[in-house]
């Protein structure tokens, strides 16, 4: 595992994050924890929460309990409700406070490093909240305050000043103004966090090769896409195709290679069920980028660009 400088206090934080939610503790608290335990093997020490749930809480911390504190970074998503039936979002001082308590009573974890704010609403967030966190701040309870999330309003929360981190989507094909955001949340001192590496839209072939390629009209109107047969050796050439062709390489392990060249980025996050599929994700940070990638990545972002713009 590889790590990065992290934080005010110069914390080393590993350039993965294992994300926990619902789906790892419906397979019960055992399975869990041996997750946690088989990431914690790998070198993994930075965890999230994706909801406030006390169970998820009590078996993070239960998991956690024999490791040094100050070696793991642990992070709780906040204002998607905590997993419960019936709970909704919530970004009251009240809500919030009331979730960061409970989390902290059941885990014994001791302080949240990290709280994170599910992309709140431009009129979702009221100041009586933002206080509320920043004196759980100021009692070290919570250590950062994040805001995660994609669109426009995250441009916003990246502009107060009153972050101190970023998670955004972040991926090989991300537009202008992802990379934009990510670019004026590290001139504004984020720690930035990525999650999404691997979009829905290159996950197959077919759907890698085709990805922003310009549309033409074919006979009688209908539309095809333009580029060579798909029995041509060149086929796929300046698009996303070369994903799933690399040998040794998974277009997964591609993507997250990819985003860890990223020096703006200090960790992204992964899911995992099992410990197979951690193992294998755990190796990606140790392994050389294939050389020649990085610029058919860039010339299949050029390409994707400019047929977008057409």
């Amino acid at each position: 595992m590889r790590y990065r400088p992290f934080g005010p206090n110069g914390a080393a934080v590993s350039a993965l994050t294992l994300s926990l939610g619902i789906d790892n503790i419906a397979r019960g608290p055992t399975a869990a924890c041996e997750l946690i335990y088989a990431a914690l093997e790998t070198g993994i020490n930075s965890y999230r929460l994706e909801t406030a749930d006390p169970v998820l809480a009590e078996i993070v911390g239960h998991a956690l309990q024999h490791i040094d504190r100050k070696l793991v970074t642990i992070s709780l998503a906040l204002g998607r409700g905590d997993g419960r039936r019936g709970s909704d979002r919530d970004f009251s001082a009240e809500g919030m406070t009331a979730s960061i308590d409970r989390a902290l009573s059941v885990s014994r974890l001791g302080w949240i490093d990290m709280v994170l704010l599910e992309e709140p609403a431009e009129d979702e967030l009221p100041q009586s909240s933002l206080n509320a966190l920043k004196a759980l701040r100021a009692t070290n309870r919570v250590r950062l305050l994040g805001v995660s999330g994609d669109g426009e309003v995250m441009d916003a929360y990246v502009s107060t000043g009153a972050f101190d981190v970023l998670v955004t989507p972040f991926h090989l094909n991300s537009g202008w103004q992802v990379r934009s955001r990510v670019r004026a949340a590290r001139d504004s001192d984020m720690a930035i966090f990525a999650y999404g590496y691997f979009p829905a839209e290159l996950d197959t072939e077919k759907k890698a090769a085709t990805l922003d390629q310009p549309v033409k009209k074919g006979l009688f109107g209908f539309n095809r896409t333009a580029g060579r047969p798909k029995d041509d050796p060149l086929a796929g050439a300046g698009t996303f195709a070369f994903l799933h062709r690399t040998p040794n390489w998974s277009a997964e392990a591609i993507c997250l290679a990819h985003g860890l060249t990223d020096p703006s980025i200090s960790s992204i996050l992964i899911q995992a069920n099992d410990a197979e599929r951690l193992n294998s994700l755990a190796m990606v940070p140790e392994r050389d980028m294939p050389p020649g990638l990085a610029a058919q990545t860039e010339m299949a972002r050029v390409a994707g660009a400019g047929s977008a713009a057409a």
